[in-house]
């Protein structure tokens, strides 16, 4: 396919993007976000992982687990990482559908 340069936004973009679409998917480009998007939905977090990373058990009650979660989450909030911030937040969540 050969490309052509757009300068700025309109019709011809569009027609351009529409064109593409086709070729993306004789080549791939579909399949493999197909695939990205199944690999994220393989890393929702298991209520085992939840349970480590917020430093509970089974038997601990939810209060118990909502003062470990507003701890280590403000804990990371102050000086700690963005990335242990949203564990705590995602393993928060994962519990919460449970109880």
């Amino acid at each position: 396919m050969r490309r052509k340069k757009f300068h700025g936004g309109g019709e011809g973009r569009t027609r351009y993007t529409k064109a593409l679409i086709p070729y993306a998917s004789k080549n791939g480009v579909a399949q493999e976000t197909i695939q990205n998007t199944i690999r994220r939905a393989g890393k929702v977090m298991t209520e085992q992982e939840a349970r480590q990373v917020l430093g509970v058990t089974e038997e601990t009650p939810w209060k118990e687990i909502a003062r470990k979660y507003d701890t280590l989450f403000e804990k990371n909030a102050k000086n700690g990482s963005f990335y242990l911030q949203s564990k705590v937040h995602r393993a928060k969540q994962c519990l919460e559908s449970i109880h």
